[in-house]
C-alpha cells in the first residue's frame, strides 16, 4: 500500500468520526462515556496503586537492600501464631555482634540495636511522656545514615567510655525545650543526667516512615547498658544485628557467612536448625506486591466491565455509521476502491473515536491525581507508561469494536449499496 493512499484514508477517517460526534453529540457521548469509565477506573486505580507503591517501598529502601536484620522471630511469620515457636531461642547479644563484626569478611558494618522502651525525658519544669528509648553500638549512625538537624553524634571517646549523653527526635526536642537550643543542655532520664548532644532531622513526609526518629531517644549501647538491662532475655523483639554488605558484595554470599559465623558461635549442630532468623527488606516487598496485585486486578474488572459496555457502544456508532453511508460506499467501490480502503476507513474511524474517549479518561485520571495530591499532602502522579496503557488499550478496544462493522461495509457489492 502507498504512503500517500494511507495518509488519504486516515485524514478522512478523522474527518468521518469528528463529523459523526458533531452531528450525533448526545449518541456518540453516550457510547463513548462506557470508554472514558473503563480507562478511567484502569488507571485511577493503577495510578493510586503505583504512587503509593513507590512511595512506601521507597520508604522500606531506607532500610537497605544490602542488610541483614537478624532476630528472635522472623517477619514472614504472623508473631501471634509463632511467638511460642521461636520464643526458647536466644536474644541476639552483644557477644552475636563481636563475632559477625571480627567474623564476617563480606559485611562492611554491623550494628546492635536494643529496645529499651516508653520512657519519661524532664527538663527542669517540663517533661514529655511516651518517648521510646533505644539504643545502638557506635556503627548505627554510619549504617543508616543518620542525619541531624541540631548537634552531633557520639565521639568514639564518649561511646566508649559510656557518656551520659543522648540524642534526641525532632518532636522530643520541640515539645521538651521549645525554642530553646537543646544542645548542651542537662535533661533527666531514667535516674540519670544526662546531656543533649543531637537533634535528629525531623522525619520526611513518606506515607511509612520506617526510619521515623521524631519521638524517640538514642543511646550508645555503652550509655544503655547503665540504664536499662540490654540482654532482653524474654523480649521477642528487644534486640536486632543489624549486617550492611560491602559494596560489590552479594546479600546471599554474606546470608551464608552470617550463618555460618553465627552457628559455630551458638556452638549448633550440624543436623540442629538455625536458632535465629535471618530478615530482609524484599520479605515486606513481597508481601507488598501481593496486597497491591489484588487491588490492581480489583480497579481492572470494574474497568474491564465498564469497557465492555462501551465496546458495544462503540460497535453502535460504527454500524450505524455503515448504514448511514451505504450508497458512498457504493459508489466508492463502484469508482475502484479497494476492500481494503473501505476496511481501513471504518476501522480507523473506531479507532479515533475510542482514541477521543480514552484521552478525556486519562485527563479525569490527571486532574483526580493533582487534586489527591494537593488535598492529600502526598505525591501521586500519572506515570508514562499508564499513559501509554490508556492509548494502547483505546486503540485495542477501537480496533475490537470496530473491525466487524467495517468488514461488513468492505464487502457490500457496489450494485447493492448504490440501490439501498
Amino acid at each position: 500500500m502507498r504512503i500517500g493512499i494511507l495518509i488519504r484514508i486516515l485524514r478522512e477517517s478523522i474527518d468521518q468520526s469528528l463529523q459523526q460526534l458533531r452531528a450525533n453529540k448526545l449518541r456518540s457521548f453516550l457510547s463513548l462515556l462506557g470508554i472514558t469509565i473503563g480507562i478511567f477506573c484502569i488507571l485511577s486505580v493503577k495510578s493510586a496503586v503505583d504512587s503509593l507503591e513507590d512511595n512506601i517501598k521507597g520508604s522500606f529502601e531506607q532500610l537497605g537492600n544490602d542488610v541483614i536484620y537478624i532476630t528472635k522471630l522472623p517477619w514472614a511469620e504472623d508473631p501471634d501464631q509463632s511467638y511460642w515457636k521461636y520464643f526458647q531461642r536466644p536474644v541476639p547479644s552483644y557477644e552475636d555482634y563481636q563475632v559477625l563484626k571480627a567474623g564476617v569478611e563480606t559485611a562492611s558494618l554491623v550494628a546492635l540495636t536494643v529496645r529499651i522502651g516508653i520512657r519519661t525525658i524532664k527538663y527542669r519544669s517540663s517533661s514529655v511522656e511516651g518517648a521510646f528509648v533505644f539504643g545502638a553500638t557506635y556503627e548505627y549512625a554510619d549504617l543508616f545514615k543518620m542525619e541531624f538537624e541540631k548537634g552531633r553524634y557520639y565521639s568514639p571517646y564518649e561511646y566508649n567510655n559510656g557518656s551520659d549523653k543522648v540524642i534526641l527526635g525532632y518532636n522530643i526536642a520541640d515539645e521538651l525545650f521549645g525554642t530553646l537550643d537543646p544542645i548542651g543542655k542537662q535533661v533527666k532520664l531514667m535516674g540519670r543526667t544526662m546531656q543533649v548532644i543531637g537533634v535528629i532531622a525531623k522525619a520526611g513526609e513518606a506515607l511509612v516512615n520506617p526510619l521515623d526518629y521524631d519521638d524517640v531517644i538514642f543511646l550508645s549501647y555503652t550509655a544503655a547498658k547503665k540504664v536499662a538491662d540490654v540482654k532482653q532475655r524474654n523480649s521477642p523483639w528487644g534486640n536486632t544485628l543489624n549486617v550492611k554488605a560491602r559494596d560489590g558484595v552479594d546479600v546471599e554470599l554474606m546470608r551464608d557467612e552470617v550463618t555460618g559465623v553465627l552457628r559455630a558461635h551458638r556452638r549448633l549442630k550440624p543436623r540442629e536448625q538455625d536458632d535465629f532468623s535471618l530478615n530482609e527488606i524484599s520479605v515486606i516487598t513481597q508481601f507488598l506486591d501481593k496486597i497491591f496485585g489484588v487491588i490492581n486486578l480489583a480497579g481492572l474488572a470494574i474497568g474491564i466491565f465498564a469497557i465492555f459496555v462501551g465496546m458495544f457502544s462503540v460497535a453502535n456508532i460504527m454500524f450505524v455509521s455503515v448504514k448511514e453511508r451505504t450508497n458512498i460506499i457504493g459508489i466508492k467501490k463502484a469508482l475502484g476502491a479497494k476492500r481494503y480502503f473501505i476496511l481501513l476507513e471504518f476501522l480507523i474511524e473506531a479507532i479515533v473515536l475510542c482514541i477521543l474517549g480514552g484521552l478525556v479518561g486519562l485527563l479525569l485520571v490527571f486532574g483526580c491525581m493533582k487534586i489527591l495530591a494537593a488535598v492529600l499532602n502526598f505525591e501521586m502522579y500519572l506515570s508514562l507508561s499508564n499513559i501509554a496503557l490508556g492509548v494502547g488499550l483505546s486503540i485495542f478496544i477501537g480496533i475490537i469494536s470496530g473491525f466487524i462493522p467495517a468488514n461488513q461495509a468492505s464487502k457490500m457489492d457496489p450494485v447493492d449499496a448504490m440501490r439501498s
